[in-house]
């Protein structure tokens, strides 16, 4: 739904004027529904949520005042503007104490009221935001930028690009702890909802009945504790972005309520027979081959293509090359060093838990490190144990992997002519550095011609 387009009722006891105001906002490309009497427009709020309702004042039965008090009562982010005779107009003051947005006084410009009804949604759709905002923050917490020089985040970075601007569905998809999320947040921000939310869930965290609670909301009395009502996240995210991920653990009973929002942007809150609408962008994540799972009927196919326009593999980190170092740098940040060692083994490790475990991995190294220096003892048994058990991989001792090093320290000073600086920086560490592992490793002057 765009945001030009309004969910609206109209209700007047003239068949006349409420045929015209009903011609004349349909006209306009909104969408209308209309009641000659306030009970009869009270019944059509039960089943549908209304973002402004036009009321005329003095009606048979229920007046505009009785039903503009239900409407606040029951249905608080419906705006009200209020049609009042000019013999009433002390009584509409009195009405927008009750809760009404404006009052227009008969005979009505149709211009007049229009830009009334345009600026009453956008107040509620402003005083909408404010109250979600606290539920936001909660489900907005960034985490780490994406880093990368590969060729396959090249690629991952082109889609973000590419598919950013739109507002289809994407599907994410790689291994857990790829950064599935963060490609998400990438979309979000390069897109034109980057100024409204961006709400997160994991379908994996939640057990089914409250996954359904938190998605699409509830109504007070839906259940046990339900002592008041609540917006699901689709309500949070109205106007941004709503992240799905581990969608591949959505539950057969909810797949058809998520079908149903990304189709025409309708839903229902759970223990609500209400309709409300909805403009949110769908991006999904999954570690599971949803195309299998389709063949399994273990999820819907129709879904599945609604969410797949356009998939974003996220390769796994043992297929970035070049990647590795350049994260482990970026999770140390500035004053920590790498002892060529601890290097070389991050670089050569496979990590099966992808960046989570990288990042993991480096947090414990700097735990552990008594200066500000990694070295190979500060990376978790894991790490160190698959590489020793592997020949390709590394050496199989330490003591090998010592020669190793220290061949690689000698050759890098006799490249350089003995250049401490010069010598440092082709290791990739401080000259600090590798004053002790010339001392580590007992390198003489004597071994390499021109050391100083």
């Amino acid at each position: 739904m765009s945001d030009s387009k309004l969910d609206l009722l109209i209700v007047d006891d003239d068949n006349d004027l409420r045929n015209g105001l009903v011609n004349y906002f349909r006209q306009l490309g909104h969408a209308v529904e209309d009641g000659d009497s306030g009970e009869s427009a009270y019944e059509r709020m039960q089943s549908r949520e209304f973002g402004v309702a036009i009321l005329d004042m003095v009606m048979p039965g229920m007046s505009g005042i009785d039903l503009l008090e239900k409407i606040k009562k029951e249905s608080p982010e419906t705006e009200v503007v209020l049609l009042t005779g000019q013999g009433t107009i002390e009584k509409a003051v009195e009405a927008m104490k009750l809760g009404a947005y404006d009052f227009l006084a008969k005979p009505i410009r149709m211009k007049q009221l229009a830009a009334v009804v345009q600026r009453a949604a956008e107040a509620g759709k402003l005083r909408k935001e404010n109250r979600h905002l606290r539920e936001l923050v909660r489900h907005h917490a960034p985490t780490h930028h994406m880093i990368g020089d590969s060729q396959a985040m090249k690629e991952v970075f082109r889609l973000i690009d590419r598919s950013a601007p739109s507002d289809k569905p994407i599907l994410i998809q790689g291994e857990s702890g790829t950064g599935k999320e963060l490609v998400a947040r990438a979309i979000h921000e390069s897109s034109a909802r980057a100024d409204k939310p961006l709400v997160v869930v994991n379908c994996a965290a939640l057990p089914e009945q409250l996954l359904e609670s938190e998605l699409f909301g509830y109504e007070k009395g839906a259940f046990t504790g339900a002592s008041t009502a609540k917006p699901g996240l689709f309500e949070v995210a109205d106007g941004g972005t709503l992240f799905v991920d581990e969608i591949g653990e959505l539950s057969p009973m909810l797949q058809p309520k998520l079908l149903r929002v990304l189709e025409d942007g309708s839903l229902r809150r759970v223990g609500s027979l209400k309709e409300r609408r909805v403009d949110v962008r769908l991006l999904a994540a999954t570690n599971r081959d949803l195309a299998q799972e389709v063949e399994a009927k273990r999820f819907r196919e129709d879904l599945f293509y609604r969410i797949n326009i356009m998939t974003i593999l996220l390769p796994p980190l043992r297929a970035r090359d070049g990647d590795r170092l350049l994260l482990a740098d970026h999770c140390a940040g500035g004053g920590w060093e790498f002892e060529p060692e601890c290097r070389e083994i991050i670089n050569k490790y496979s990590w099966p838990g992808n960046v989570r475990q990288l990042i993991n991995a480096i947090e414990r190294a700097k735990m552990l490190a008594e200066d500000e220096v990694l070295r190979k003892e500060n990376l978790p048994p894991e790490v160190l144990g698959s590489l020793k058990s592997k020949n390709h991989a590394l050496p199989d001792t330490d003591i090998d992997l010592a020669t190793l090093t220290r061949a690689r320290v000698v050759q890098a000073l006799q490249q350089e002519n003995g250049n401490k600086l010069r010598s440092a920086k082709v290791l990739g560490v401080s000259r600090r550095s590798l004053y002790r592992l010339i001392e580590k490793y007992s390198i003489t002057p004597s071994e390499i011609e021109g050391v100083a």
